[in-house]
């Protein structure tokens, strides 16, 4: 498929159009809703998004030949089994980790955070326009933006990324190492799925390096060739915030719930975000709380966590047979298992390749090589790393951690301690086995 294609300025790929919609039309599985976001921008064989041949006589003999040929794909069960997969949780909830997941499986298109953009277009808005953009305003953006790129239309993010992307081109796409399939052909003809295979570590630089800018129709082409979209986003509060999209006709969108120990959320902030956690790290040094210390972040993180879960309880109708709850602790504890569990939820085979970076990336107990690593590292020992939080947290902190979240403790089965000496006992297990059944 590279035939055709040559590196323009920018290093970035400039095919013809017979190779963009060879590209298209080629893929299975693609969707009839997906490749009508792509209409405008590529004409030919696929244009309106219908590619019945028997339905269409294409006036150009060259498409009419790859008809003829039955080169460009009829519709098959294939296309209505397309899944998509929200991985929905709160910073430094272990996302990153359970992402990979998604993202080392050959068949997945992942995406990690795009609605970064979407919070950083609001929040450096003039002020007048940022008065103006409420809470709905946003939860609304973040929406439109995930049906768009569930759908395979990666350009309906120039609408947020600045500086605005040039010919569909940009060199700010956030986070884009994160991803095997922005790094690999076609996006990156000298990419590969070897460039960030299972053992490698992630790195913020050598994607865009070897890659150049990325092409984000290339991008939306390298979405439609899989069969399934994952993304994984922060940035919407609460569950009932999606029911719009787990209702929408064009999506079959399975919402896997990563939630982790409050505390253990707050003991990791403060160690990857220093500057912003400064009042929590005193605090933890000399035994005295701050007057300015900030408790109401926590405390939303700890509502919001309830709220899903208690939306979850009620059993709507809405969300049933596209909700999964998983702790943190438990993938941590059991990764094989509950990975095998997740791949369930969404109704996909777990690849080889998902198997194999688990092996690699589970019991790895080497420290990061730098800052960037360390925040945002999938390689760790995870069963010595689920509750070392312990350890490092004061116990004047734990306590009024455990009075600010004392029902979402409780509803996801964490227990509380009563002394340093319980906090301090790592042979009793904050965690209470408990199972989360997928909502039926």
């Amino acid at each position: 498929m590279r035939e055709g294609c040559k590196a323009g300025g920018g290093r970035r790929m400039e095919c013809s159009w017979k190779t963009v919609l060879l590209l298209v039309c080629a893929s299975l599985g693609v969707q009839y809703t997906a490749i009508r976001t792509l209409r405008d921008s590529l004409s030919g064989p696929c244009h309106g998004g219908v590619y019945h041949c028997q339905n269409r006589q294409p006036k150009d003999s060259r498409w009419r030949a790859m008809c003829e040929d039955n080169t460009l794909p009829m519709e098959t069960s294939a296309m209505v089994s397309r899944r998509h997969i929200l991985l929905f949780a709160t910073t430094r909830s272990g996302s990153s980790f359970t992402g990979q997941l998604f993202n080392q499986h050959p068949a997945i298109f992942y995406a990690f955070e795009p609605l970064y953009h979407v919070q950083q277009a609001f929040t450096n808005s003039s002020g007048r326009l940022r008065r103006a953009l409420d809470r709905r305003s946003l939860l609304g953006a973040y929406r439109d933006l995930l049906l768009n790129l569930y759908t395979c239309d990666l350009r309906f993010l120039e609408n947020y990324i600045r500086p605005e992307p040039q010919d569909h081109v940009t060199g700010s796409f956030f986070r884009r190492s994160s991803s095997r399939a922005l790094c690999s052909p076609p996006v990156c003809p000298e990419g590969g799925e070897g460039a960030s295979a299972s053992g490698s570590q992630p790195d913020e630089t050598w994607c865009p390096k070897k890659c150049g800018a990325l092409n984000l129709t290339l991008a939306s082409i390298a979405c439609l060739s899989r069969g399934h979209v994952a993304i994984k986003t922060v940035r919407v509060p609460e569950v009932g915030d999606l029911r719009t999209l787990t209702e929408d006709p064009r999506l079959d969108l399975r919402i896997v719930h990563l939630v982790r120990d409050p505390r253990a959320i707050l003991a990791s902030r403060m160690m990857a975000f220093s500057e912003q956690f400064r009042a929590w790290k005193i605090w933890n040094a000399t035994g005295r709380q701050p007057h300015y210390v900030d408790l109401a972040q926590i405390t939303s993180t700890c509502r919001d966590m309830a709220d899903s879960a208690e939306t979850m309880l009620q059993r709507p109708a809405w969300l049933r047979g596209r909700y999964l709850l998983v702790r943190y602790e438990d993938l941590a504890l059991n990764p094989k298992e509950k990975a095998q569990e997740i791949y369930r939820f969404v109704g996909l085979e777990m690849d080889e390749s998902v198997h194999s970076w688990i092996a690699h990336n589970t019991n790895n107990s080497t420290p990061p090589t730098s800052e960037w690593n360390y925040k945002y590292s999938t390689t760790r020992d995870s069963k010595a790393t689920a509750e070392s939080w312990r350890l490092r947290l004061a116990f004047d902190i734990v306590r009024t951690l455990q009075t600010l979240c004392n029902d979402t403790l409780s509803l996801l089965g964490y227990r509380v301690v009563h002394s340093v000496a319980d906090l301090r006992n790592m042979s009793n297990s904050l965690v209470e086995p408990r199972p989360f059944q997928t909502l039926v």
